[in-house]
């Protein structure tokens, strides 16, 4: 049982990482294609969903051909930084990022393009800049719809396998992740260790769904 607390706070960490990128990320990318118009809007949006639908082996071939020792980014990080992400926990982090992304990213536009856009026509029309718009009129009001996604971004970024797997690996206390930690202990015979961490990422991912289900823009809470 000790060794199963490590791949724990290894997938906390890696989950706590990607949901922090796809804060900046999914609000960006959700926020541009709520707001702007140009060709290509549906293509970018499809291209930018695509990782919810797509097999995550799929994405995590992508991935290691793209960061691998020869692949263009991984090559370049290597040659000129030393840095080999590949079979690291950064390279979890990268595979749990792009995995739970469209979570962020369709939450983030369905909030944006539910607001009332007189509210920010007012706000420009004192004089507002465009930055101040956004920080303080367009995200406080679409801050519960984009929390929501961000739990669900966590959720699914703790239950990361394929991906993960592809470009990480399994090496203990260091990229295995509690989900492959899972798949190993079975592997192995190791029952209690198995089930006593799929009970632990089992209570999160519900607690999680919960939170998040509270958040929904709209909801009214049932009275008493």
């Amino acid at each position: 049982m000790e060794g199963a607390w490590v791949p724990l706070a290894l997938t906390l960490k890696v989950a706590g990482w990607a949901t922090l990128l796809n804060l900046f990320l999914g609000v960006a990318a959700g926020w541009a294609l709520a707001r702007w118009r140009f060709p290509g809007r549906d293509l970018a949006d499809a291209l930018l969903t695509l990782p919810m639908v797509m097999p995550p082996t799929v994405l995590g071939y992508y991935l290691l051909v793209l960061i691998g020792s020869q692949g263009p980014v991984g090559a370049w990080l290597l040659q000129h930084f030393g840095i080999r992400l590949i079979f690291s926990w950064q390279a979890a982090v990268i595979a749990a990022t792009v995995v739970s992304f469209p979570l962020v990213f369709k939450a983030a536009r369905a909030a944006f393009e539910t607001l009332d856009p007189q509210l920010e026509d007012a706000a420009r029309s004192l004089g507002v800049s465009e930055a101040a718009v956004f920080f303080r009129v367009s995200l406080p009001l679409a801050w519960r719809g984009i929390l929501s996604g961000l739990l669900l971004s966590f959720a699914r970024a703790l239950g990361e396998f394929g991906a993960t797997l592809m470009v990480a690996g399994s090496i203990a206390g260091q990229t295995q992740t509690l989900s492959i930690a899972v798949y190993e202990a079975v592997q192995a015979g190791q029952d209690d260790t198995a089930n006593f961490l799929v009970a632990v990422t089992s209570l999160v991912c519900m607690a999680v769904l919960l939170s998040a289900g509270r958040l929904v823009p709209g909801r009214v809470a049932p009275r008493a």
